[in-house]
């Protein structure tokens, strides 16, 4: 007998104070100890402990920054799906990341393969990006492209 995946034995491993803590560090990931301690309503060495723990685990995979794309220089930005060659998945994950400008992407189902979130300069650079680089690489079959003309993030 296979034993479940790793995925499924640490959200089981997940209880109530463990998901204050992560919503703590979700909304302010520069959060001091004890102010995630406070928000979990535990004691500070407790916070760190389980800190430590869901860093060790995976389930905290890093600590980042908010910005917002239009103050950084990234005023463009769109949606864009493509259909690719399945087969050649790996290569094509490894092409993304590559390009600065493709800020998140997942493999989906449905009627397309893959949906990216590009953020650019401007129109001019947008379209560079996907007219140009996107569709050079070789297992992308066609694309298409949702401008974003208003974007929340909720976190």
């Amino acid at each position: 007998m296979q034993s479940p995946p790793i995925s499924a034995k640490l959200s089981s491993t997940m209880d109530d104070i463990d998901t204050r803590i992560v919503d703590a560090l979700r909304a302010d990931g520069r959060a001091s100890i004890t102010a995630v301690a406070e928000a979990a309503h535990v004691s500070r060495a407790n916070a760190y402990a389980r800190v430590s723990r869901l860093v060790e685990t995976g389930v905290i995979t890093g600590f980042t920054a908010k910005v917002d794309p239009r103050l950084s220089g990234r005023a463009s930005s769109a949606y864009v799906t493509m259909r690719v060659e399945q087969a050649d998945w790996h290569d094509l994950r490894e092409r993304l990341r590559g390009i600065p400008e493709v800020e998140h992407f997942a493999l989906v189902g449905g009627d397309f393969d893959v949906i990216l979130l590009v953020r650019a300069r401007d129109n001019e650079d947008l379209r560079r990006v996907v007219l140009e680089e996107l569709t050079s690489i070789p297992s992308v079959r066609d694309t298409k492209t949702s401008l974003v003309f208003e974007d929340h993030d909720l976190r």
